[in-house]
């Protein structure tokens, strides 16, 4: 597991020996940045979508419990870097996921990015399965994954599904138009039971928003928006079946 970091400390010194400590024996760590204080830390925080943050407890113009107090809502994990045994219990009280003492050992430091990638991989199984779009027959909600959380949907406010290769854009009745990171395949699972017909390898539809089908080989249906999609020779019998 890839995880983007960056380095909060003080000492130049001690910035490159983590940095190449961590690029010899932890590759999976990428480090977008280094800051020497409080006020630096903060830009680079609230500029990058972070994983992993090791920090100095002692710097200028403040100490990391000042910076994590004043970052608020903090989304990713620290590791606490420092020559100073007495802050153990603060580092915890942070939820700091490990507390490396200087001079940093190898072994060490290998065993908290370790543990920080268990701990982000628990994060993200459990995320999964909160995330997976589903359906709830009782109050017809569906749930579309999102970079900080998940959004809840009225399926009976969804027109369509428009496949984009491993992309879904879904389409509303407010116009309005959400692209999510799941297959069209995905959403016709996730649908199947809520009046949703796939007419098209790259359509899904709301089969209570079809106002009308016009003929043809596979014949096209137009929705109460006006729109008009293509209906598969293939798809056209299950289409149909919803009308008999």
């Amino acid at each position: 597991m890839k995880l983007n970091s960056i380095i909060v400390e003080d000492e130049e010194t001690s910035r490159e020996i983590l940095k190449n400590y961590l690029k010899k024996y932890c590759p999976n760590v990428s480090v977008l940045g280094e800051a020497s204080n409080v006020d630096e830390a903060l830009v680079l925080i609230r500029n990058n979508e972070l994983d992993l943050v090791f920090l100095d407890v002692e710097m200028p113009y403040g100490n990391a419990f000042d910076l994590l107090e004043k970052v608020g809502d903090i989304n990713f994990e620290t590791i606490f870097v420092t020559a100073y045994n007495h802050y153990a219990i603060e580092a915890l009280n942070a939820h700091a996921s490990y507390y490396l003492m200087k001079p940093i050992s190898i072994d060490e430091l290998i065993k908290a990015v370790d543990y920080v990638v268990e701990i982000k991989s628990k994060e993200d199984a459990l995320q999964d399965q909160v995330l997976v779009p589903k359906t709830n027959s009782v109050n017809g909600k569906i749930t579309i994954p999102q970079q900080d959380g998940f959004e809840v949907l009225e399926t009976a406010n969804i027109l369509y599904c428009k496949a984009d290769d491993n992309y879904t854009e879904i389409y509303l009745n407010n116009s309005k138009k959400k692209l999510v990171s799941k297959t069209l395949k995905y959403f016709e699972e996730a649908l199947v039971e809520s009046g949703f017909a796939r007419v098209h390898k790259s359509f899904l539809v709301n089969v209570n928003e079809v106002i009308k089908y016009k003929k043809g080989k596979g014949g096209h249906v137009v929705l109460s928006n006006g729109k008009e999609i293509i209906v598969s020779a293939s798809k056209k019998a299950d289409l149909l079946s919803y009308f008999k």
